[in-house]
Formats: structure tokens, C-alpha cells, sequence
């Protein structure tokens, strides 16, 4: 068993697919899908479900897949402290969230303390930013949702009240409080499931043994309140979007009676995770300054 095979595997399980674990490897096919066989019949199991050309990975390869993200963890890990310590470069500061808008604030004013260090980006869902995190493709994560673990450690950035916006013309404009019983017949604008305002929305209704009917989904957050304005429907989002629009903007506001109606801001990163001086002060930055953006 070698690294190159355990590389190849973890890519392929990442996307279960040969051709797109071969296109980002910058491989033949064929020498991927030969290493995962030799690396099958090395430890005795099947790794992967294979049906014609479709592969799923399966319980034997979900059980390696989180030792094999583990161990190539250290060693990316080992491999950056001692560069750094051979003084390779300024460093790096890899960051995953839902949302890269409100990271803006804070990268300026840390791209201004730190000139030079790389500072990559990846926008991604909770369950991806949990991968990320587990393979040290990122150093941290900004969850809006819980993003929690034995393997992680994380602190509370902010909590703020998620709010109901609906057309200015619409029956509920005016309303000062709403309940979630009353929005059943209602159609929503909101992300993909995954994303933070989905499963609040979804977690809501099924408090109530309802389903919300949602007839707009995409990634883009910032544009809920203009599409709601145009009466696509309407939507959940976080009381920073209300300030940032002032009284002018395109929606009215309403809060909703039920509890846990908020959004919970937080920065994940691995236990006993290598963190290179910039990125620890890149964490300090953000956890002592309150300088995140609208999401």
C-alpha cells in the first residue's frame, strides 16, 4: 500500500466517479481504476458498489475512507510545519463557508496585518465543509449550522434572529408576528438542502408536521430579498440582511413565533490540527473582531 494509491482512493471516493478522480488527478482512467483494484484486492474487500459504470462507495470503503483521511491529514499536516519551518513562503490560509460574502471584512483587514500569505477559499455546505475539514483540504470552516464532532473543535462567532421577509404587498405586510402554522400554503424562496436557511426552513415546518413548499432554490443568499420583492415568494434570512437593507429595501420583515428561529455563526477547525502562524492569527482575528459581513 502506498501513498499514491491511498491519494487516488480518496479522490475517487470524494467523487464517485473514475473519469472526474482521473480528470482532477490529471491521469489516464485506466491507471486510476487499476490502483483502486490493486489497492481492493490488497485488503481483502471491496471498496466501492460497482454497478455497470457507476461506482457507490460502501460501508468497507466509508469505514477506510475516514482512516485514510485521518493519516493523509498528518502528513499534509507534517509536510506544511516543516516547510514553514524552513521558512517556505509566508504560509497559507485555507477557509470553507456557506457563504464567502461575509468573509470579506475580515480578509481585507487580514490580507492588511499579513501581506503575502495565500488565503484560499471554498463555498460549500455543511456536510462538504465536514470532508474539507477531514482531509486538511481547509483550515477552517464557518458553519451556520451545528458542524460538530469528537475530531473538531469550534467557537461561537455569532447569533443572531432569522427573520421572515414577504412582498410589500403581501397579506401577511404589516404583520408584526407570524407562526409557522400559517405559512403552510405559502411558497418559499430559498437555497438548495444543505444550506443553512433550507434546514432552518425545513426544521421549522417539521416542528409542525409540515412541509414547506419551496418554488425557488439556488446558492445565491444574496438574491432572496430581490426575488421575494418580485413576488417569486417568500423566505427566511438572517436580521443582518434587514440592516444592511435599511427601510428601503425591497421586502417587509415579520418575526416568526417559534424558538430556535436564529442563525449560530461558528469557526470549525480539527483537533490537534497543524496550524500554521497565519492561521492562527487569522483565527485570532476573526474570533476577537466582530467583522463579518452579510451572508
Amino acid at each position: 500500500m502506498d501513498l499514491l494509491a491511498l491519494r487516488y482512493f480518496q479522490v475517487v471516493a470524494r467523487h464517485q466517479h473514475i473519469s472526474r478522480a482521473a480528470e482532477e488527478l490529471r491521469v489516464a482512467q485506466p491507471s486510476v481504476s487499476r490502483t483502486i483494484i490493486r489497492l481492493e484486492s490488497e485488503l481483502g474487500v471491496p471498496l466501492f458498489d460497482r454497478r455497470g459504470r457507476r461506482i457507490r462507495l460502501n460501508a468497507h470503503g466509508a469505514a477506510f475512507l475516514r482512516r485514510v483521511d485521518r493519516a493523509l491529514a498528518e502528513l499534509d499536516d507534517g509536510r506544511r510545519e516543516m516547510a514553514e519551518a524552513a521558512g517556505d513562503g509566508p504560509g497559507r490560509v485555507a477557509v470553507a463557508a456557506e457563504t464567502l460574502l461575509q468573509l470579506a471584512g475580515a480578509l481585507a483587514a487580514f490580507r492588511a496585518r499579513r501581506p503575502g500569505v495565500r488565503v484560499r477559499l471554498f463555498q460549500a455546505p455543511v456536510d462538504a465543509m465536514r470532508r474539507h475539514l477531514r482531509a486538511a483540504e481547509v483550515d477552517f470552516a464557518l458553519a451556520s449550522q451545528p458542524l460538530a464532532g469528537p475530531d473538531l473543535c469550534s467557537v461561537e462567532l455569532a447569533r443572531e434572529e432569522v427573520l421572515l421577509a414577504v412582498p410589500p404587498d403581501h397579506r401577511l405586510a404589516g404583520r408584526e408576528r407570524v407562526t409557522v402554522s400559517e405559512l403552510a400554503a405559502e411558497e418559499f424562496v430559498s437555497t438548495r438542502p444543505g444550506h443553512w436557511q433550507r434546514a432552518l426552513l425545513e426544521r421549522l415546518f417539521a416542528r409542525e408536521g409540515l412541509t414547506p413548499r419551496v418554488v425557488c432554490e439556488g446558492d445565491e443568499a444574496a438574491a432572496t430579498p430581490e426575488l421575494i420583492g418580485t413576488g417569486q415568494g417568500i423566505g427566511l434570512m438572517p436580521a443582518v440582511a434587514r440592516r444592511a437593507l435599511g427601510g428601503t429595501g425591497p421586502v417587509a420583515w415579520l418575526r416568526l413565533d417559534a424558538p430556535d428561529c436564529h442563525r449560530t455563526l461558528t469557526l470549525v477547525w480539527r483537533r490537534n490540527a497543524y496550524l500554521s502562524p497565519a492561521a492562527r492569527e487569522f483565527r485570532t482575528l476573526i474570533t476577537e473582531r466582530n467583522m463579518l459581513g452579510e451572508a
